[in-house]
């Protein structure tokens, strides 16, 4: 806590001759303050200590940029809190105008005002908690008490919710860290708003979210993954609502240009499209008409592709797999999706 002392003198309001009669009463306070660390949702975050007794329902709105809603709350007959009302954007910095003192007549107003910045907590643990609680994670969160705003921070447990789903996806996880699951949930939730599906938390994204769970409006998705092992024969296995629902051979990417091992979110799709680029040997290559496309992983996405066999590295980095097999896997990795490529 930083704990500020500030020095004002106090006015004593004019008495006697030529002070006006009808006139009302003024004084100027003086102001200490004291600032937290950080600003959290329901959680004071700024106490003033006035030279007087004052009233907080007389106090002028605390000025704070970005835009917050906030309360002045009465601890004593000199002292108020402010208390943020609405949850704050993790990791934003907020720009506090603290009074150093305060004029009541009729009103009373801030004087002095300097600006002094505090940072809401980047609480990934606290995303996580409202991804899970609209379905967007595979994983259940369940609140140790109940809170009177669903949206609040809280703690709780988690329970894995697919215990079908292979290691190498529950393996990724972790409580209080933006992994790439934490990713593609926030890409899923964000393309389901009509936001821009970047995968990070900004303000818009945040709100939604808060919005989102206030209101109950969980994923309209099932959870879905798609796992795709580089082991000969190369296999594509698709996993709707945490079950496997279908598997593939397929064909991934030749030795100097490979299908990158990791997990990552699909990104963009299309029906058909066309795929251009270059060949080992320089030359450069346009195939109009590829159907069923699932971007993941820079210029590599999972689609359909005419080939002789299947099963093994052929392509230029993609996961290539029969037009039916792809016209069955794309209605299921909408923006967000995880898609494993296994190491050989």
């Amino acid at each position: 806590m930083l704990a500020l002392s500030l020095v004002a003198v106090a006015l004593i309001p004019a008495s006697g001759a030529g002070a006006s009669s009808g006139s009302s009463a003024a004084s100027t306070l003086r102001i200490s303050g004291t600032l937290a660390d950080s600003i959290t949702a329901s959680m004071p975050f700024l106490r003033l200590t006035f030279s007087g007794a004052v009233k907080a329902s007389s106090l002028p709105p605390l000025a704070v940029t970005l835009p917050l809603a906030t309360t002045w709350q009465q601890i004593g007959p000199r002292q108020v809190q402010a208390v943020a009302d609405v949850p704050t954007i993790p990791g934003t910095t907020y720009s506090i105008g603290q009074p150093e003192a305060v004029n009541c007549g009729a009103r009373c107003t801030f004087r002095a005002v300097r600006t002094e910045s505090l940072t809401s907590d980047t609480s990934d643990a606290w995303v996580q908690q409202l991804l899970a609680t609209l379905g967007y994670l595979p994983a259940h969160f369940t609140p140790l008490a109940p809170a009177p705003d669903a949206a609040q921070s809280t703690s709780g447990v988690y329970a894995w919710a697919y215990p079908h789903l292979p290691a190498s996806l529950s393996s990724l996880w972790s409580v209080g860290n933006n992994n790439v699951i934490v990713r593609g949930a926030l890409m899923a939730f964000q393309n389901n708003n009509e936001l821009p599906t970047t995968g990070l938390l900004d303000a818009a994204t945040w709100h939604a979210l808060v919005k989102s769970v206030r209101h109950g409006t969980a994923d309209p998705n099932t959870y879905n993954y798609v796992a795709v092992s580089q082991t000969s024969p190369e296999m594509l296995h698709l996993y709707v609502a945490g079950r496997e629902a279908f598997h593939t051979l397929v064909n991934t990417g030749i030795s100097v240009a490979p299908t990158q091992a990791g997990t990552y979110p699909v990104y963009e799709r299309f029906v058909t499209t066309t795929m251009s680029g270059f060949n080992p040997d320089g030359t450069h290559y346009s195939d109009p008409g590829i159907p069923w496309v699932s971007y993941f992983h820079g210029g590599d996405a999972l689609h359909g592709f005419i080939r002789a066999s299947y099963g093994w590295p052929q392509s230029l980095g993609c996961v290539e797999m029969p037009f039916s097999s792809a016209q069955a896997v794309w209605p299921h990795t909408p923006i967000g999706t995880l898609v494993t490529i296994e190491a050989t």
